[in-house]
């Protein structure tokens, strides 16, 4: 009677410490059915990578009340049939092909990490073809060559001021609003005719006649020349990771469908 009754109780205490691991692996219980705790740890982590921060412990609660929510309105949208209708299937799928082209680009990165020796090689690429001069260059641009005359005319006259004549007639709104000002760069920056001009000026000087490109009619003056200045290393590591990271992807990409069979 003893051994009987010894018996039931440890089968007793077996059930209830396995109801308990059982319970340990869900945040809650919706109409009978258990909610995992790896889809609270799932969201957490897909916040977490979006903001770019560690979600505080205090959140936690609001998370486990998050999920619950969606178990609660998934049941109801399966309840109602929604999970068998066309356009459910179709978002479906389309999620589904989103998700595993994700995942084939997330391996591809872990696989082919940028080195810093490759960003190191770039930044040096980038340091020798930036040796020449640099230029801090105005300019007024204009729909018609007569309008760009007219304005050279009067600035050369004393009638107007380059930075007045700039914010008044510039169709550049950008540099037009700061008196022409385009702010430091390298020939290479802009198109070819404007590139031109602007490197056979003087430091003060202003074109003689207007330079047309694309755009219109430019009239360029340079504001100051120096050496060409690049940022060191550190400050520009990110960037560069990113943009070789970009290209490593974009070969990728095009080596798949180079190799694909489309009919």
């Amino acid at each position: 009677m003893q051994k009987h009754m010894l018996s039931k109780i440890a089968v007793a205490t077996l059930f209830g410490v396995a109801a308990c691991a059982v319970s340990a692996q869900n945040i809650a219980v919706v109409n009978g059915k258990p909610v995992p705790v790896q889809r609270m740890e799932l969201l957490k982590q897909q916040i977490e990578e979006r903001s770019g921060r560690e979600l505080p412990a205090e959140m936690e609660a609001q998370l486990k009340e998050e999920v619950i929510a969606r178990e609660i309105f998934m049941q109801e949208a399966a309840r109602r049939g929604l999970d068998r209708t066309p356009e459910y299937k179709q978002n479906l799928e389309m999620a589904r092909q989103t998700l595993l082209i994700r995942e084939l680009f997330v391996n591809f990165e872990k696989a082919n990490p940028v080195t810093d020796a490759e960003i190191k090689a770039e930044y040096d690429k980038v340091a020798a073809s930036n040796s020449g001069k640099e230029y801090r260059t105005s300019h007024i641009l204009v729909e018609t060559e007569d309008q760009a005359k007219a304005l050279i005319a009067d600035i050369k006259a004393g009638k107007k001021k380059f930075a007045d004549a700039a914010k008044q007639a510039s169709k550049d709104p950008g540099s037009g609003a700061q008196g022409g000002d385009l702010g430091w760069s390298t020939p290479d920056s802009y198109v070819p005719e404007f590139a031109q001009a602007m490197t056979q000026l003087a430091k003060g000087a202003m074109t003689d006649t207007p330079v047309k490109s694309q755009f219109g009619w430019h009239i360029i003056r340079i504001e100051d020349v120096r050496d060409g200045q690049l940022p060191p290393l550190e400050e520009v590591k990110a960037q560069i990771k990113q943009e070789l990271e970009q290209q490593k992807m974009g070969k990728f990409q095009d080596e798949l469908r180079a190799k694909a069979k489309v009919e």
